[in-house]
């Protein structure tokens, strides 16, 4: 590793394990002081594998004074915040829109948008020293539709509005402001899903250019690159990572 977030504080949220725990060790592997949320505090573990320069906050990212409790602990440790990235994210499943309840849509929305506006908001406050970096993690069902999935692309789509937005508005403070766009991963999720799903999601892969999953640690590389310095002209930007996948037609529900 070559120390390119050397000297930089890093909240990571959702990192307790998959893509946000590859986040989080790929950040402090390149020298970063990284702060490891969850909402379940048993992702403890993955800060105290890391050892030094690594911390723990249980965080629900979708409670608005959680983050407040939370920021003003980073404040008190570090006395500012260079990096967030929003990991923090998921869906309940797949199925016609109209089978949803509406307390169904809102938790999807509230899990992967409302999450990403909060935490945002709570790090620009924090970026102190006349800038920084925040990373959201968005979807490839962030930039096209997927049937099955109407309210899980919905926040997905959000959080791609919401990104280059938030690039418009804090640009001239020194804030960049990105997305990363991954496709089918192999996560700890996608591992438990049933037969029917993979099965799905298989099919899927076949069509795609590189006809393979993708690791929690190619997507933890693309955060690396937007949130260092490496990335300085970078914002607004959405980078995917996802096979090649929509760089072809064919989408089916997942």
């Amino acid at each position: 590793m070559t120390g390119r977030l050397a000297g930089k504080i890093a909240l990571v949220t959702g990192a307790g394990r998959g893509i946000g725990e590859a986040i989080a060790r790929r950040f402090h592997a390149e020298g970063a002081d990284v702060i490891v949320t969850d909402v379940n505090p048993q992702a403890r573990s993955v800060a105290d594998a890391l050892g030094k320069k690594a911390s723990f906050i249980a965080l629900d990212a979708t409670d608005e004074y959680a983050w407040d409790a939370a920021l003003e602990e980073v404040l008190g440790r570090c006395g500012r915040l260079d990096i967030l990235v929003n990991n923090a994210g998921g869906s309940a499943g797949a199925g016609p829109f109209e089978t949803f309840t509406l307390a169904m849509h809102r938790r999807e929305v509230d899990l992967n948008l409302t999450s990403t506006w909060l935490g945002s908001r709570c790090a620009v406050r924090a970026m102190t020293q006349g800038g920084g970096s925040i990373v959201n993690i968005s979807s490839m069902d962030g930039l096209a539709g997927i049937a099955g999935m109407a309210s899980y692309v919905s926040a997905k789509f959000g959080v791609t509005g919401l990104t280059r937005t938030l690039a418009l508005e804090l640009g001239e403070r020194g804030i960049r402001v990105n997305s990363v766009h991954p496709g089918f991963i192999a996560t700890p999720l996608v591992e438990a899903a049933s037969l029917a799903i993979k099965e799905r999601l298989g099919k899927a892969i076949s069509q795609q250019p590189i006809k393979r999953y993708g690791k929690p640690e190619e997507v933890a590389a693309a955060a690396l690159f937007l949130a260092s310095d490496e990335a300085s002209f970078c914002t607004g930007a959405s980078l995917l990572v996802d096979g090649g996948h929509l760089a072809g037609p064919w989408r089916e529900m997942v």
